[in-house]
């Protein structure tokens, strides 16, 4: 009789092993995730040396893009006629961004505080759906309130700056 019990907990002890590798799997993909989808914004708000700065006063908004002159602020910045912003509820027609551009193109992004948190909204969402993994499928309650904290953080200041 002592083996059935000790192969029964043996099992269950790999199960619970394969729910936690599991699941810690797929909160890891899950941040990765958010932090690919923010870097590719992030990159030029964060690391701006060498890179093209400056404001970009909107002057014509359609439907997914606003554009407007660019002025430069940085040194080796040339000035435009038109550059491209991508349109969201931070921007307007008739107000002016500090932005940087992206290489080799004529799109810019939004530098500064609003700029790097607009970059980091995608991590603040991975964050909180990260939390309910880490909750429910690892079963660590405590960080998954500080994962998902730090996102209500991130999202609620990006909220308010923007």
């Amino acid at each position: 009789m002592p083996s059935a019990a000790s192969s029964s907990q043996g099992s269950v002890a790999v199960l619970r092993l394969g729910r936690f590798a599991a699941m810690g799997t797929v909160a890891a993909l899950i941040l990765i995730a958010g932090v690919w989808g923010s870097w590719g914004t992030a990159q030029y708000v964060m690391l701006t040396k060498g890179r093209e700065r400056g404001t970009v006063e909107v002057t014509r908004c359609g439907e997914d893009t606003c554009s407007g002159p660019f002025t430069p602020l940085s040194a080796g910045a040339r000035p435009r006629a038109r550059v491209v912003i991508r349109q969201t509820v931070a921007v307007q027609q008739g107000q002016t961004y500090t932005v940087v551009v992206k290489p080799d193109s004529d799109d810019v992004v939004r530098s500064g505080p609003a700029g790097i948190l607009y970059a980091w909204i995608p991590l603040g969402g991975a964050l909180l759906l990260a939390s309910v993994v880490v909750a429910g499928g690892l079963r660590l309650v405590r960080a998954a309130w500080v994962l998902a904290g730090a996102g209500i953080a991130l999202l609620t200041a990006a909220f308010v700056v923007l």
